[in-house]
């Protein structure tokens, strides 16, 4: 059962209104460690030099989308354990078989409630404390 103030997180999304609100949220379950990047390019190269425990990514964005930088975190020995969860308001059938085909986590649909977010969380860690 892991402690959420444990575990470093990185929120990526190209809005940074929506990057403030998912860390406030993430701050809420209690993670005190929340990296935030506004594409896949930046987030990959921030995770080549920082290790971390949950990527969670918005699905568009310009620069790599976050199909890509899964993709990227995946191929990368350094960085291919790194819980993902792809944030996203189109939950089309492609994009889901394609993330999971690339090794999704988890997936969070937008809007979300912070009990909607603990519950994915859970899915992939257990039990956050």
């Amino acid at each position: 059962m892991p402690a959420a103030s444990q575990i470093k997180a990185l929120v990526v999304d190209d809005q940074s209104s929506i990057r403030q609100i998912l860390a406030n949220s993430l701050a809420q379950i209690g993670f005190v460690n929340i990296a935030q990047r506004k594409d896949g390019k930046e987030a990959f190269e921030y995770l080549e030099q920082n290790p971390t425990h949950l990527v969670i990514s918005d699905f568009n964005m310009p620069v790599m989308d976050g199909l890509a930088l899964l993709r990227a975190v995946r191929g990368n020995p350094k960085t291919q354990k790194t819980a993902f969860i792809i944030l996203t308001s189109e939950a089309s059938r492609d994009l889901v078989q394609e993330a999971v085909k690339a090794g999704v986590n988890n997936f969070l649909a937008k809007p979300y409630t912070v009990a909607k977010l603990r519950e994915a969380l859970e899915k992939v860690f257990g039990p956050i404390t």
